[in-house]
């Protein structure tokens, strides 16, 4: 019974994907944001419940990734398919380029499986945090209409995003093997971090975490000495 625990919460993540794509669809993007955060978290917990339970398995792992590529593929597309549709563009046709987010996604979740050098930390920004920074540009819109109106600045954060999923950068991985501080101490630096800005800029504090992330593990592999090999 509990090698399926993991796995229903995975199952959990893509259903609370697939509720968000409909909202998205609808044009209801802030609601589709908050089922975005749902389904993040069902993905932090599966991983973890399986390796607590030592019920990992293949199946799991391509599980995982099938409603990764759902909750934080197809819907941060949409989302800036929506986005761009109400922007200043000029081509009927633009909005359409908001699903390259969609494409360099299906790309990284492709990479990450077949990749060895990804066992403990990421090559590339991960799905779930560029997805979370797609979603907070809704958000960010309500009150800065002009700037998130800007269809020369979404299709600039569409490439810049999508090169970074298939980058070769090395980034940290937020998931907990253990709850050891010295283990974990950048994990728990960012996070805490990361909650203290959202606490005061809500939603636009999201972009500002995404670039310290990014920053700090940049850091932290110089430091740590741990070097990127092919």
């Amino acid at each position: 019974m509990k090698r399926h625990i993991p796995n229903a919460i995975t199952c959990a993540n893509l259903f609370s994907g697939c509720i968000g794509i409909v909202f998205a669809f609808k044009g209801d993007l802030q609601t589709a944001a908050y089922f975005v955060i749902l389904s993040g978290i069902f993905d932090f917990f599966d991983g973890m419940i399986a390796r607590l339970l030592k019920v990992k398995s293949a199946i799991g792992k391509d599980l995982d990734s099938l409603a990764d590529m759902v909750s934080f593929g197809f819907l941060p597309g949409i989302i800036m398919f929506q986005l761009l549709k109400v922007s200043d563009y000029t081509s009927e046709y633009l909005p359409y380029l908001g699903f390259f987010i969609t494409i360099f996604s299906a790309l990284r979740l492709a990479k990450f499986n077949n990749d060895d050098r990804q066992t403990e930390d990421f090559i590339g920004l991960n799905t779930p945090m560029n997805t979370l920074f797609i979603c907070s540009l809704p958000f960010i819109a309500s009150d800065y209409p002009q700037v998130i109106g800007s269809s020369i600045l979404l299709i600039s954060i569409t490439a810049i995003t999508s090169f970074l999923l298939v980058s070769e950068i090395k980034i940290f991985s937020l998931k907990f093997s253990n709850l050891s501080w010295a283990k974990n101490k950048i994990k728990f630096f960012f996070l805490i971090l990361a909650a203290i800005l959202i606490g005061v800029l809500q939603f636009t504090a999201i972009p500002f975490v995404l670039v310290i992330y990014i920053i700090l593990s940049i850091i932290h592999f110089r430091i740590t000495g741990k070097i990127l090999t092919k």
